[in-house]
């Protein structure tokens, strides 16, 4: 009995553990992710390692395309590259969907290829998820306070711009990145 007690409180403190959530400041406002680290864990230790290094502050959204995602993190406000550590594993397999408000890595067409790009889904966007796009984008966290704001960076002009499609022409930058728990 004593032993089930203590498997049982065991139990409830681990379930009860927040998961983290990261503020994140930006020129036209501010949002909240709620990360899931039980289902997405390399992702969001990948993350973090971006936000406690605090290289994501001066990064740019530079990518928005209404009625699909706002795409950010990985160049400044002159859209410069940032360096990047390692890619990590694609865990798009880990049953979290591209659906509206959720967060995902950005990668190349080489599915273990993200870094340090993230995007914002503005819609449920299933053609990216790995049931119906295998390799799949991989969804980590969700919008759970200001997803408004996402959704004002679509309603901004775009412009091509050193190659790329779809650039803010005022620049949304991220100001500041904080983790909350």
């Amino acid at each position: 009995m004593k032993k089930l007690l203590i498997s049982l409180a065991m139990l409830f403190s681990v379930s009860s553990v927040a998961a983290p959530l990261v503020n994140v400041e930006t020129t036209i406002g501010n949002f909240t992710i709620d990360l899931n680290q039980k289902m997405a864990p390399i992702s969001v230790k990948n993350f973090l390692r971006y936000v406690n290094d605090g290289s994501y502050v001066g990064t740019q959204f530079h990518r928005v395309i209404p009625g699909f995602m706002a795409q950010g993190g990985g160049f400044d406000k002159d859209l410069n590259q940032k360096s990047s550590y390692k890619p990590i594993r694609n865990e798009a397999t880990n049953g979290l969907e591209n659906n509206t408000a959720t967060v995902a890595m950005a990668r190349t067409s080489n599915p273990n290829s993200a870094t340090r790009q993230f995007f914002v889904n503005l819609t449920d966007n299933d053609f990216l998820n790995y049931a119906r796009s295998n390799p799949g984008y991989a969804v980590f966290g969700k919008v759970t306070k200001g997803f408004d704001v996402v959704q004002k960076m679509a309603q901004k002009p775009t412009t091509t711009q050193g190659g790329m499609q779809d650039v803010p022409v005022t620049p949304i930058l991220i100001t500041k990145m904080t983790l909350v728990k």
